[in-house]
């Protein structure tokens, strides 16, 4: 208890930087690091990165807390890079692993560890599953200098896969930290941490963190330095939050109901880049179909797909090919889609952290972003402990009733053809992967038709 008791305190005495760099090349960064920033866009640090790359850069383990979008990745990223260009004689292959508990999340990592490192030759490896291992072993073959992966596929590669060790790492990362540290990724990281030297340096980054001392204790943090960008939970200025209350007599009315509301709003804001979060999978499948049966382009993304279609969903949303992103919380944490400018919650989260991992897809890096919330009387609960969490209350949308109900026969009509679709594609119950390209194609040309018969109407 003594241990666990100091190394809380030592936490607790760290006293913030009186004064924030304003330069990479003022925290440290060496001239190669500041050139690919500046390629990156990246022309000041952000407050996360001020505060915490001194601290690295000074050799501390590291307990960092920033809200979603602020440039958590780029804070780890940079000074283990600078260490890694610091000792370029020597051969570093297997320097930093870097956990995620999210497959999309640890592909993004890789890709601005490439980024920053693309003019020295980095070589980086991305171990996640839903990928052919036997890619995945060549990549290990070729010794790169970072691992990114999910606990549980790179557990897999540390059993099964010959010659692949990281008992020489010097760093550690855990991105998203709060969530790595929970019971469901507890034995994985247990017997992860069993297979990596003692004598590293520890980073854990996230928007939110529990403080229990056994948890930190397994992370083998040492004398950690703490930085907070901003309260424990919370959301930038920048991000503008409504709600609507969706009344229903009846339970099952509520989903047409609903279904009116989403498609007000998303009728005021047509060219915008949006991500609508629901609970299910299944609902994933059916909104996305029922909107690109209203003529909107819409694409989805769940845990029922297979990685490269969740991949190439993503991408075709970052390229613009459709403005809506039809998910479940696998795309609430940690991703980085430029662009977004808002974030509708269809279903609310029953666990309040969700909502502020959710609308932190928008309003990212200083930009402003917009938050909308469908609530209904059996979601209520659950957002006044969102407002009890980040403290302050949400503002209402007050709309005509009228003016919301008009969209009722359009959206039966394209709901029923959506159903159908999904009945006829075996649905649910084959539990077959969605998302494939020929029903992409389909279901765009569909809508067209199914669009100009709701207009006749």
């Amino acid at each position: 208890m003594a241990k666990e008791d100091a190394a809380v305190e030592a936490v607790e005495k760290l006293e913030p930087a009186p004064r924030l760099a304003s330069t990479f090349a003022e925290l440290g960064i060496c001239k190669e690091l500041v050139e690919a920033c500046d390629l990156m866009g990246w022309k000041e640090p952000t407050r996360i990165q001020a505060e915490a790359i001194p601290h690295a850069l000074q050799g501390k383990d590291l307990i960092a807390l920033a809200q979603t979008g602020s440039g958590k990745t780029g804070a780890f990223a940079l000074p283990i890079l600078q260490e890694l260009l610091d000792n370029r004689e020597v051969e570093h292959s297997f320097f930093a692993c870097v956990l995620s508990p999210t497959r999309e999340l640890a592909i993004q990592i890789a890709e601005q560890f490439e980024a920053l490192g693309s003019a020295i030759g980095l070589r980086c490896s991305v171990l996640v599953g839903g990928v052919d291992r036997m890619q995945q072993v060549l990549s290990i073959g070729k010794r790169p200098h970072i691992v990114v992966g999910t606990p549980g596929r790179l557990l897999d590669h540390l059993t099964d896969t010959k010659g692949f060790s990281l008992k020489k790492i010097k760093y550690l990362v855990l991105d998203e930290a709060d969530k790595l540290l929970n019971v469901e990724f507890e034995k994985a990281l247990d017997d992860i941490l069993k297979e990596i030297p003692k004598d590293r340096r520890t980073f854990l980054f996230s928007a939110t963190m529990t403080k229990k001392v056994n948890k930190l204790q397994r992370a083998c943090l040492r004398n950690p330095a703490k930085v907070e960008a901003a309260s424990k939970y919370s959301t930038v200025d920048s991000l503008k939050q409504e709600f609507y209350f969706v009344p229903a007599d009846y339970k099952k009315m509520m989903a047409v109901i609903k279904d009116c509301y989403l498609l007000h709003v998303l009728n005021e804001r047509r060219e915008s880049m949006i991500m609508i979060f629901v609970r299910t999978c299944e609902s994933t499948r059916l909104l996305a179909l029922m909107l690109r049966n209203l003529g909107l382009k819409a694409m989805s993304i769940s845990g029922q797909m297979s990685q490269d279609k969740r991949l190439g969903a993503l991408n075709r949303f970052k390229a613009k090919d459709c403005n809506i992103l039809i998910c479940t919380d696998v795309a609430s944490r940690g991703l980085d889609i430029q662009g977004v400018d808002m974030v509708i919650n269809y279903d609310i989260p029953m666990n309040s952290k969700d909502y502020v991992h959710r609308v932190g897809r928008t309003a990212r890096a200083g930009r402003s972003g917009y938050a909308v919330s469908l609530v209904n009387q059996y979601e209520a609960q659950w957002f006044v402990q969102i407002e009890q969490l980040l403290g302050k209350k949400i503002d209402q949308c007050k709309v005509d009733p009228d003016e919301i109900m008009i969209l009722k026969e359009p959206i039966s009509d394209a709901k029923r053809i959506a159903l159908t679709k999904m009945k006829d594609s075996g649905g649910h119950k084959k539990r077959r992967k969605v998302g494939d390209d020929d029903e992409e194609v389909e279901d765009h040309a569909h809508s067209k038709r199914s669009f100009k018969k709701s207009n006749r109407r």
